[in-house]
C-alpha cells in the first residue's frame, strides 16, 4: 500500500494521551510512515531497575505501542487489532537516557499482522529486537 496514511502524527499522539495502557511512559510520536511508527521515549527515573539500567518492560511496552500505531497508519485510529504474540531479545542495556523505538509491518494478512520493532539509543545503538503478531478480531464473532 502506498499513498495517503490513514492517520496523522498528531492523531496518534492524541491517542497516546487518551489511552490508559500507554500513559505513564511519556511516549511521543517521533515519525510515521506507511506501516511504520517511531516513538521517542524520554528517560524517567521510574524506568530504572536495580543496577541503574532501564527496565526491559519499557522496551517491550514501547515495541508493542509502536506496532499498534504502525498498524493504525494503514487501518485508521479505530482499528481494534490486539497483540497475540511478542518475542523479545535484549541486546544491550541503556542507562539514564532517552530511547527510540521503531516498528514496521512485515505482512498484513486477513486476520494476522506480523511485524518487527527495534529499540535503540538516540545514536542508533540497538538495545532490543522484537517480533510481534497482532490479530484483527473477527467482527462476526461476539466477545
Amino acid at each position: 500500500m502506498s499513498g495517503t496514511l490513514a492517520v496523522t502524527p498528531s492523531e496518534l499522539q492524541q491517542l497516546l494521551l487518551e489511552t490508559r495502557f500507554a500513559q505513564g511512559f511519556g511516549f511521543r510520536v517521533h515519525s510515521i510512515g506507511d506501516g511504520e511508527c517511531t516513538l521517542h521515549i524520554p528517560f524517567q527515573e521510574t524506568f530504572e531497575r536495580p543496577g541503574g539500567v532501564v527496565s526491559g518492560q519499557v522496551y517491550m511496552a514501547a515495541a508493542d505501542v509502536a506496532m499498534w500505531l504502525a498498524i493504525k497508519t494503514r487501518r485508521g485510529k479505530d482499528d481494534p487489532s490486539v497483540t497475540v504474540a511478542m518475542q523479545t531479545t535484549f541486546v544491550r542495556s541503556a542507562r539514564r537516557e532517552d530511547l527510540r523505538c521503531t516498528a514496521r509491518l512485515l505482512k498484513m494478512g486477513r486476520r494476522l499482522i506480523h511485524g518487527v520493532a527495534e529499540c535503540t539509543t538516540l545514536e542508533g545503538k540497538l538495545l532490543s529486537h522484537h517480533t510481534i503478531t497482532y490479530m484483527r478480531p473477527d467482527p462476526a464473532v461476539p466477545e
